[in-house]
């Protein structure tokens, strides 16, 4: 299914009168919030699906929750968390007091970090693997596969903390996890509006527009939506920010040394056009395929210079900003929305379908989901940051 027709279709088919719920029926499986692996291993959000596995916190190990003083950001209590996802490892547990004491010092803290496991990941390349096939061997790579989890680990958590920090500095608070009452959370939409680029805004507001519909103006009508249906939309929107992040570093580049391919003012009717008839642009893609209903419908879509600059990539450069780059990234989008909207358990026919109406409902007004969204497509913005700026200290991401 694509993207901005899962979108859609997502919020006009899940706003619905309050139902009688059994949301501890045993025995249902649990479907994941949507991330889709390509044929690389990696994560593309030009197709969304569901049925990967969730990812569960049965850690029995100490967790470190990120909460707030009472000073910090517009907490509503002393105790209020700052970020909805528990850091498990002594590495994350470490950066969470620092973001709590002294967030300015996180940077710091992540360069000493990042250079201890290069320091271990150099030695361990150094360690002489046992020539036999005896069970040292066997212990030797289990003691290997065992390190190698942990730095993972940590560098996941390393990530989440740079983002987290990013969010400090910008003073905007992150959303807590979703309840089923009504939240009030404090409008932050101008704050995140201008963490973005005037050209990624254009398009961010455009995303808006497909999720909200005509209720995108609507700040204080309240619906009953799927919690399974928002927490899909949340991970969708932390991967278009990504791409869309991605995409916006390179325009800016092009665009400040002055060698942007001419033709980025065209109207919206030739690129509808254009839209329609070149074979070259993958239909899955998420831009091309809302630009297409729209066109189909009737509709009018605003023209921009990012669009139209998105426009003159071939199919293979699409594909290869629309994917994730690290599996790390794809684990902390799972953990990120998991930790918000909580592990979403329905159940699966015996035809092998999704039966979707057990799911839990929550109220939440429109504004709140205009927040949710920005706030999704802002982390995925950050998260493509802090992923390139690890990266140069720690690479981990593939070529």
């Amino acid at each position: 299914m694509e993207t901005a027709t899962a979108l859609r279709s997502s919020f006009s088919a899940c706003i619905k009168p309050s139902s009688k719920t059994d949301f501890n029926r045993p025995g249902n499986r649990s479907v994941a919030f949507a991330t889709v692996l390509n044929k690389q291993g990696f994560t593309s959000f030009s197709h969304p699906r569901m049925g990967l596995k969730s990812v569960s916190f049965q850690s029995q190990k100490k967790r470190s929750v990120i909460r707030a003083s009472s000073s910090s950001f517009d907490s509503t209590g002393p105790t209020a968390p700052i970020a909805p996802l528990e850091l498990e490892s002594p590495i994350g547990q470490f950066l969470s007091q620092i973001l709590i004491s002294h967030p300015h010092l996180v940077p710091a803290a992540v360069e000493q970090q990042l250079e201890q496991l290069q320091t271990d990941r150099d030695a361990e390349k150094q360690n002489e693997e046992p020539s036999s096939a005896s069970t040292d061997l066997v212990l030797y790579k289990r003691i290997a596969e065992v390190k190698a989890n942990e730095r993972k680990k940590a560098l996941e958590e390393i990530l989440y903390a740079l983002v987290v920090q990013k969010f400090m500095d910008a003073n905007v608070p992150l959303v807590p996890s979703v309840t089923r009452t009504v939240p009030t959370w404090p409008t932050q939409d101008d704050k995140l509006e201008l963490l973005h680029s005037p050209e990624a805004l254009e398009m961010i507001q455009s995303h808006l527009s497909l999720i909200l519909g005509s209720r995108v103006s609507d700040s204080t009508s309240i619906a009953e939506i799927s919690k399974l249906r928002v927490g899909q939309v949340y991970a969708a929107s932390v991967m278009y920010g990504y791409f869309l992040k991605r995409v916006d570093q390179r325009f800016q580049l092009e665009k400040t040394t002055k060698i942007l391919p001419e033709g980025l003012d065209i109207e919206t009717s030739n690129i509808q056009q254009h839209v329609a008839g070149d074979e070259r642009v993958p239909q899955t893609h998420p831009e091309v395929s809302s630009w297409s209903e729209i066109a189909n419908s009737g509709s009018d879509l605003k023209s921009s210079r990012l669009r139209n600059y998105l426009m003159s990539f071939d199919g293979e450069s699409l594909q290869r900003y629309a994917t994730i780059r690290s599996k790390e990234a794809v684990s902390i989008i799972e953990k990120h929305t998991e930790a918000l909207f909580g592990r979403p358990e329905i159940v699966i026919t015996p035809e092998g379908r999704v039966d979707s109406s057990k799911d839990e409902v929550i109220k939440i007004s429109f504004g709140g989901l205009r927040r949710l969204v920005l706030e999704a497509v802002t982390f995925g913005s950050f998260l493509w940051d802090v992923e390139s700026y690890v990266d140069s200290r720690y690479h981990f991401v593939a070529a």
